[in-house]
C-alpha cells in the first residue's frame, strides 16, 4: 500500500507538469490562432490597398507610354516628367505599404517566438522534474518493489506506473524537440522578414531621390525654354550628342574606377554575343547598382560580410587574385542582415565562386549539397581554371576578378541571362533585373518594381546612345 501511495504522489507532482505543459501548448496554439486570424485580416486590408496602388501605377505607365510615343514637344516632355514623377510617388507609397505589411508580420512573428520560447522553457522544466524523479526511482530494484508490494496484482500495477513514467519522459522529449524546431524556424522567418524590410527601405530612399531628380530636371527644362516651344526645339537641336562625346563620357562603376562609355559598351557587346543579354540591359543594371552604392557606401569584409558563409570564401578569392582582403571594397551591410557584395556587379562571394571557378575540394562543387550547412563554406577551397565561367567567355589568361570592369560586365550579363534576360523581351528583361536584385522569391513583389523600372529606363537611354553610335 505504501508503494502505491508513492506512485499516486509521484503522478500528482511529476506527471502533472506534463499535463500542464500540454494544456499550455494547446492554449498557446489557440492564442497563436487568434493572432494569425487578426494578422491575416490586417494583411488582406493592406493587400487591397496595394492592389489599388498597382492599378494607379499601371495607369501612369500607360500615360507615360503614350507621351513617349508622341512627337517630341515641350508639352509632351513635361507630360513625360509629370507621369514619371507621379508613377515614382505611387511606387514609394507601394513600398511603404509593403513595409507596413512586413511590420505586422514581424510583430506576429515576434509574438509567436515569445510564446514558443515560453513553451520551450516550460517543457524543459517539466523534463527536468521527470528526470529527477526517474533518478530517485532508479534506486529501487524490481525485487525491492515486489517485496514492498502487498501482492502480485499490486506489483504489476506498480510496473504499469513505471511504464507511464517512461512514456511521459518520451512525450516530454518529443514535445521539446517539436517546440525547439518550431522556434528555430520562426527565428529564420523573422530574420528573412527583417532583411526584406531593410532592402525595401533602401529602394524607397532611391525612389525618393529619383523624384527629386525628376522634379529638378523638369524645372531646369522650363527655365531653359521659358515655356516656349520654339526654344525647346532649339534646345533639342543643340543638345544632340556626337559619337565622340558618347564614347568619351565616363561610365561609373560601383567600387571600381570609372571607364569611358565606349569601353564599357565594347565589354557589354562582347557579353551580349556570349550570353544573349542585351548590352543596354547589362549597362542598365550596372548603372542602377552604382546608384544604390552611392546610397549605401562601402564596407569592409571583417565587419560587413556574413562571417560563416562569405568570409572564408572571400579570403580565398582575394588570395588567389593576389589582393589584400582588408583593402578591397565591398558593400556595407544594412542595419539588419549582411553586405559584402563585390565590385560593379555586386556579387557576394558565395555566388561568385560558381562564376569564378572556385570549388570546395570536399564536394568538388561550388554549391552546398543538401544538409551540408555552414561547414561547406569553410572549405577547403581551390581555384580550377577550367571551371572559371567568366574567364572562358572573356578569353582571359588569369583568374576572373569581380572588381575588374571587363570581368564584372561579363559576369553581370551571365547572371542576367541565367535570370531569363536572354529572351530579350521587355517583360523578360525587367523580371531578370528584379531577380538580380531581389532574388527569384521576391522578384514579382510590386514593392520592388522601382528597381526593375529604373533598369529599363537606363537601358532605354543607353540603347539610344548605342543606336546613335551605330548611325541608326
Amino acid at each position: 500500500m505504501r508503494r502505491s501511495l508513492f506512485f499516486i504522489f509521484w503522478c500528482a507532482f511529476v506527471l502533472a507538469p506534463s499535463l500542464a505543459l500540454a494544456q499550455e501548448v494547446a492554449g498557446g496554439n489557440l492564442a497563436l490562432g487568434s493572432v494569425s486570424q487578426a494578422v491575416a485580416q490586417r494583411q488582406q486590408d493592406l493587400q487591397n490597398q496595394l492592389n489599388a496602388l498597382e492599378s494607379q501605377i499601371a495607369m501612369q505607365q500607360q500615360l507615360l507610354d503614350k507621351a513617349q510615343s508622341q512627337h517630341q514637344t515641350l508639352q509632351t516632355q513635361i507630360g513625360v516628367f509629370n507621369a514619371e514623377i507621379k508613377k515614382t510617388q505611387l511606387q514609394i507609397q507601394a513600398i511603404n505599404l509593403t513595409i507596413t505589411q512586413l511590420n505586422g508580420s514581424i510583430g506576429a512573428h515576434n509574438q509567436t517566438l515569445s510564446q514558443l520560447s515560453a513553451q520551450l522553457e516550460a517543457g524543459k522544466e517539466s523534463l527536468a522534474q521527470i528526470l529527477r524523479q526517474t533518478q530517485m526511482l532508479d534506486g529501487y530494484s524490481v525485487v525491492s518493489i515486489a517485496l514492498g508490494s502487498r501482492g502480485v496484482s499490486e506489483f504489476f500495477r506498480d510496473l504499469d506506473a513505471f511504464a507511464s513514467i517512461k512514456s511521459s519522459l518520451a512525450n516530454s522529449f518529443s514535445q521539446i524537440q517539436q517546440t525547439s524546431a518550431s522556434t528555430e524556424a520562426e527565428k529564420e522567418t523573422l530574420q528573412a522578414r527583417l532583411a526584406e524590410q531593410e532592402q525595401l527601405r533602401t529602394v524607397a530612399q532611391l525612389a525618393k531621390q529619383q523624384v527629386q531628380a525628376q522634379e529638378k530636371e523638369k524645372q531646369q527644362l522650363l527655365t531653359q525654354t521659358k515655356g516656349i516651344e520654339a526654344n525647346y526645339q532649339k534646345l533639342i537641336a543643340t543638345s544632340q550628342k556626337t559619337a565622340a562625346q558618347i564614347r568619351s563620357e565616363l561610365f561609373t562603376l560601383r567600387d571600381s574606377a570609372a571607364i569611358p562609355f565606349g569601353t564599357a559598351l565594347t565589354y557589354a557587346q562582347a557579353a551580349e554575343r556570349a550570353t544573349g543579354t542585351r548590352a543596354a540591359i547589362t549597362l542598365g543594371v550596372l548603372k542602377q547598382e552604382t546608384n544604390l552604392g552611392e546610397n549605401l557606401g562601402s564596407g569592409t569584409w571583417r565587419i560587413d560580410m556574413a562571417p560563416n558563409r562569405d568570409q572564408p570564401v572571400f579570403e580565398y578569392i582575394t588570395k588567389v587574385l593576389g589582393f589584400d582582403p582588408d583593402t578591397m571594397p565591398v558593400s556595407k551591410k544594412p542595419s539588419y542582415g549582411w553586405g559584402g557584395a563585390m565590385g560593379p556587379g555586386q556579387f557576394i562571394p558565395s555566388t561568385w565562386v560558381c562564376y569564378g571557378g572556385f570549388i570546395n575540394t570536399k564536394t568538388n562543387g561550388c554549391t552546398p549539397p543538401s544538409g551540408a550547412g555552414i561547414s561547406f563554406w569553410q572549405g577547403p577551397w581551390q581555384y580550377v581554371a577550367n571551371k572559371d565561367r567568366v574567364r572562358k567567355l572573356t578569353g582571359g589568361s588569369s583568374p576572373s576578378n569581380p572588381w575588374n570592369a571587363k570581368d564584372a560586365i561579363m559576369a553581370t550579363a551571365m547572371l542576367m541571362a541565367d535570370n531569363g534576360a536572354a529572351a530579350q523581351t521587355p517583360q523578360a528583361e525587367r523580371l531578370a533585373a528584379l531577380r538580380y536584385f531581389a532574388g527569384w522569391t521576391h522578384a514579382k513583389n510590386p514593392a520592388y518594381s522601382f528597381y526593375g523600372d529604373g533598369v529599363m529606363e537606363f537601358a532605354a537611354a543607353f540603347q539610344r546612345d548605342i543606336d546613335q553610335l551605330a548611325g541608326l
